[in-house]
C-alpha cells in the first residue's frame, strides 16, 4: 500500500532542524549550480512545507533549486522573471512539484509545470502531493495531474521495507526516489 506525505509530516521534517538550519537550507537551495539539479515548483502558500520536502528529496540524492530566494530574481514579477524561472527549469535535471489544494490557486505553478513538461517530458517530472491525510486525493481534482507521476511512500518490489517511490499510476510501475533523482543526472 501506498501513502502520499502530509502536510504535518513534511512540517515534522522541518521542525528537526534548528532555525538557522531552516534558513541555511533555503538559502542553499537557491543559490548553487543547478547542473544535475532538481527545481522544487510550490505555491507561496505552502511556504512552510518546502524545508521538509527539500529534506526528503536531498535525503535520497537531490540538490534542490527553489526560485523564492535566488539573488538573480527580480525583486517584482515582469518579463525577466518569466526568462529567469524559464531558464532555471531548463537548467535542472528533474522538476518536482510540491503539489496541494494552494497548487491551483497559483498563478505560476501550472506555467512552471507547462514549461517542465515541455522541456523535460514525463520522465523526469514529478509531483509530491502534500496533504491534509495521507489518502486524501483532492489535490488531483486538475484532470492534467493524472499525466504525471507522483512521490509517494510504500512496499516496492526488492526492497525489504518501505521506500519513498516515483510512482507512475497508469503503469502500475515505479522507482525508488533515489535512482529517480540521480538517473542520467
Amino acid at each position: 500500500m501506498i501513502q502520499y506525505i502530509t502536510k504535518s509530516e513534511l512540517r515534522d521534517f522541518a521542525s528537526q532542524l534548528a532555525p538557522n538550519e531552516r534558513a541555511n537550507l533555503r538559502k542553499s537551495a537557491s543559490s548553487r549550480d543547478l547542473t544535475g539539479s532538481t527545481f522544487l515548483s510550490h505555491s507561496s502558500k505552502d511556504d512552510d512545507l518546502v524545508v521538509g520536502a527539500i529534506r526528503v528529496l536531498e535525503g535520497h540524492g537531490a540538490r534542490v533549486y527553489v526560485d523564492e530566494i535566488d539573488p538573480e530574481m527580480p525583486p517584482y514579477t515582469s518579463e525577466e522573471t518569466a526568462a529567469l524561472l524559464r531558464k532555471r527549469i531548463r537548467q535542472t535535471s528533474r522538476f518536482v512539484l510540491l503539489a496541494s489544494k494552494n497548487s491551483k490557486d497559483s498563478r505560476w505553478v501550472p506555467w512552471e509545470l507547462g514549461i517542465a513538461d515541455g522541456d523535460k517530458g514525463l520522465e523526469r517530472l514529478a509531483l509530491f502531493p502534500a496533504l491534509d491525510s495521507s489518502y486524501d486525493n483532492d489535490w488531483a481534482s486538475w484532470e492534467y495531474l493524472g499525466l504525471y507521476r507522483r512521490i509517494v511512500w510504500g512496499s516496492l518490489e526488492g526492497y525489504m521495507d518501505p521506500v519513498w517511490m516515483v510512482l507512475d499510476e497508469k503503469r502500475n510501475t515505479a522507482i525508488a526516489l533515489r535512482r529517480w533523482l540521480t538517473a542520467g543526472s
